[in-house]
């Protein structure tokens, strides 16, 4: 090498610093590259995706051969350098280009292409794949023996090599993904998304409605009354129940009604024979909203009851109420947004029907009141109030005060709410 040409020497060190710079973006490029993007381009058909994705399969392999190639040609680079300055034929050339090369390969050989390939890492990912398959066929032999090394002495810390399906995503990592993804979809979408992964967070206690607000036939009424709620209810299915809701006797289908009202045959024993023909469908609380929508789907159910641990029912979830937590509350009018639960009196100032939940308050308002005690808005006030209060009561929860404004069956009915700005604002 002594004996080589200048110039030869020089063009020599300009291909090694070359080499570096391309190790060093390549290396950055491929490790920041979006691998489900690579993947999908892959699937379309893409060439050079495939050839990128199974490098990126094994990322020992590619990362080795970056290694060895900086490695050599940092070390050769020096040499080169040196010889060049001895040519010079100056006491400090030696220690002048060694500053001078350290400075050229930070800046140009790291800084450089680093940045750039963070900024362009898929452009310059699928541009150097076929380069980086030719470079790993080449350094196989040496990068079987430095790998080997590595591992061995890695091992004598207790170091062992991962499980490749650590790579997986957890579900707190793939919220960030979607999260990350805004640019790219609707926010429609993207909520939705969301609100999936959020599911197995969620129970049916969270969503479903109270015991006290169910709907129901009781057979026990006046013939005249339940007529009168059949006639006047807006739902299509009823669960019927002799004098108390845990003494249930089925579930009635309107349609059913119609028929047998249509033909005048509809009785009150009539009406009881129709509940019994489908059984009611029973969870117990604390079941997760993946876990209950996959039941619901095996056992072709739109609708079941809540039961606490000694089999009490405590509210009823329906299918309508699970999808409602995916794509949001079902509305004639498109324009909505408030919940249904939630009317708009004036600017700021809202009036609630206080057996709303407080999901579904804090997802249509984006308030941020608590969620791991109470599930609904009279559960909370309840507990922050102590006692069941007289209309008029006020309480501030956060930036939120709520005053009381109806209270029947020892719960509260209705209250007024309205933002109050915080200091500094």
């Amino acid at each position: 090498m002594e004996t080589a040409p200048t110039s030869v020497l020089v063009a020599a060190l300009v291909a090694l610093l070359a080499v570096m710079a391309f190790s060093s973006g390549t290396e950055v490029a491929m490790l920041g590259v979006n691998r489900y993007r690579i993947r999908h381009k892959a699937e379309a058909g893409h060439r050079r995706a495939r050839l990128l994705e199974a490098l990126l399969a094994r990322p020992d392999d590619w990362l080795g051969v970056n290694v060895v190639i900086l490695a050599t040609s940092s070390v050769f680079a020096s040499q080169v350098a040196t010889i060049l300055a001895q040519r010079i034929g100056y006491d400090l050339a030696v220690p002048v280009a060694g500053i001078l090369l350290v400075v050229v390969m930070i800046v140009l050989c790291e800084l450089a292409p680093k940045a750039y390939a963070a900024l362009h890492a898929e452009s310059v990912s699928l541009a150097s794949a076929r380069i980086n398959r030719a470079l790993l066929a080449l350094a196989r032999p040496l990068l079987w023996l430095t790998n080997r090394l590595a591992h061995g002495f890695l091992r004598l810390f207790g170091v062992v090599k991962p499980d490749r399906s650590g790579h997986t995503l957890s579900a707190e990592e793939l919220r960030m993904r979607v999260t990350e993804a805004s640019p790219l979809l609707p926010s429609r979408h993207r909520q939705m998304l969301l609100s999936i992964l959020d599911l197995e967070r969620a129970t049916v206690n969270d969503i479903m409605i109270p015991r006290q607000e169910i709907s129901g036939i009781d057979l026990e009424e006046r013939w005249e009354d339940i007529l009168e709620i059949l006639r006047h209810t807006p739902h299509t299915r009823l669960p019927v129940f002799r004098g108390e809701l845990d003494r249930i006797v089925g579930l009635l289908h309107m349609k059913r009604v119609a028929q047998e009202l249509a033909r005048g045959t509809l009785s009150r024993e009539r009406l009881g024979e129709i509940a019994e023909s489908r059984e009611p469908y029973f969870v117990p609380e604390g079941t997760s909203l993946t876990t209950q929508l996959t039941h619901f789907q095996r056992n072709r159910r739109r609708m079941a009851f809540v039961v606490d641990e000694y089999g009490d029912i405590v509210g009823l979830v329906t299918l309508e109420d699970l999808l409602e937590e995916i794509v949001g509350e079902f509305t004639t009018d498109p324009a909505t947004l408030l919940h249904k639960d939630v009317h708009e009196e004036s600017p700021g100032i809202y009036i609630v029907n206080a057996s709303a939940t407080l999901r579904a308050l804090n997802r249509s308002l984006g308030w941020p009141l608590p969620t791991d005690g109470p599930k609904t808005l009279n559960g909370l006030l309840l507990e922050r109030l102590e006692t069941i209060p007289e209309p008029g009561v006020s309480v501030r929860i956060g930036d939120q005060e709520f005053e009381v404004l109806q209270i029947g069956d020892n719960a509260i009915r209705t209250v007024r709410v309205r933002t109050i700005a915080t200091a500094g604002e």
